[in-house]
């Protein structure tokens, strides 16, 4: 396939509710939706996750916006694409930027599989009709809002609650949830907030009976997160610290976790994410899919992966409904008793709702073939 056009949308959403973790407070969200067109007028979408300032990783909308259009995108428009993973090699001079090359490479899948005739997920090896959602709930302003935020989702259908940790709101948040919950599969997400310092502390939370406690001490740090697993029942999941594959690999050898959560965007996009697949599936190491606060278009992109069989644990995969008052994709992403049925239709399975598409953007701009 030969694409012709690569147009970026910046896009500005409001959140339905705001997201508070340990470190910052979303309530509006800058994504990037990559519109990519062959000579043959077929349409592929990716979405850039990076948010507007570098809290979670150090891409930002406004370097991803750069780097896509200046080094990336014209990479794609100067030869014929065979095949989806065909564009890690063409990207291999430009250093990291992972949530820059996955917009890019996930619009190719969605291109490819549209040409192919394949829902993304039967492209991708894809396993299942339908996947368990989860849902992550941010920091709240007292422990009764928090318990009422917990009971709502659950109420909703949600078969896996996160909820969002730190010194000093561990142990308050999650003995008094554990008491209201006392069957929920509960994971606490810590967003780098501990260091080894906090061993006993973290110790403590091993009583609640967590499904995982996700990325508890350093954002770049494998090894100590390995010294830390070694006193701890609870099982560590890695989040951003998982870059790559390699980091994936040394990880699981030094013992540093006993879950993964994969995320398209973090890792650099669909191929990296199949490698890990592989290596988890390997190593009998669980994994789950990670969420971004992102529109349906990632998201689809994530239920297509959940559809593998090493995806075994319900990721943050929740409804439109969850963050958007309107999404950008038709249908909306829905969950009904707890699962979120697989797309079968080519490519990632939903269309863009162009009318919304208009009503949300801030700009945008278009890099056409030489």
């Amino acid at each position: 396939m030969n694409i012709q056009a690569i147009t970026f949308h910046h896009l500005g959403m409001r959140l339905t509710t705001p997201f508070v973790n340990s470190l910052t407070t979303i309530q509006d969200r800058e994504v990037i939706l990559i519109e990519m067109i062959d000579e043959e007028g077929v349409t592929g979408w990716g979405e850039c996750v990076a948010f507007s300032s570098p809290w979670y990783t150090e891409e930002t909308c406004g370097t991803a916006w750069h780097v896509m259009g200046e080094f990336l995108a014209p990479r794609l428009l100067k030869e014929s694409i065979y095949h989806p993973e065909e564009v890690n090699e063409r990207f291999s001079m430009v250093r990291r930027n992972p949530m820059a090359k996955a917009a890019l490479e996930g619009a190719v899948w969605d291109l490819w599989a549209k040409r192919e005739g394949k829902s993304l997920s039967v492209a991708l090896g894809g396993v299942k009709e339908a996947v368990a959602a989860g849902v992550a709930v941010g920091a709240q302003e007292s422990i009764p809002h928090m318990i009422e935020a917990v009971r709502e989702r659950v109420e909703q259908g949600y078969p896996r609650v996160k909820v969002k940790i730190k010194p000093g709101a561990d142990v308050e948040v999650l003995e008094p949830l554990r008491n209201a919950f006392p069957d929920l599969s509960l994971m606490a997400d810590a967003n780098a907030a501990y260091t080894l310092r906090d061993i006993e502390r973290l110790k403590a939370l091993d009583e609640f009976q967590l499904l995982m406690i996700e990325q508890p001490l350093a954002v770049d740090d494998i090894i100590d997160h390995a010294k830390l697993q070694e006193k701890i029942r609870t099982p560590i999941c890695l989040d951003e610290s998982i870059t790559s594959f390699e980091d994936a690999r040394q990880a699981l050898e030094l013992g540093s976790c006993q879950v993964i959560n994969v995320k398209l965007g973090r890792v650099g996009g669909i191929v990296e994410a199949l490698h890990i697949h592989e290596l988890a599936v390997q190593k009998k190491i669980p994994l789950w899919c990670g969420g971004m606060l992102e529109t349906g278009v990632s998201r689809s992109q994530h239920i297509a992966l959940a559809s593998l069989p090493g995806f075994t644990l319900p990721g943050d995969l929740s409804a439109s409904s969850r963050y958007w008052k309107r999404d950008v994709i038709t249908p909306p992403t829905v969950v009904k008793n707890g699962q979120i049925h697989v797309p079968t239709e080519p490519g990632i399975g939903v269309a863009i709702d162009r009318d919304q598409l208009q009503a949300v953007r801030i700009k945008s701009q278009t890099v056409v073939a030489g």
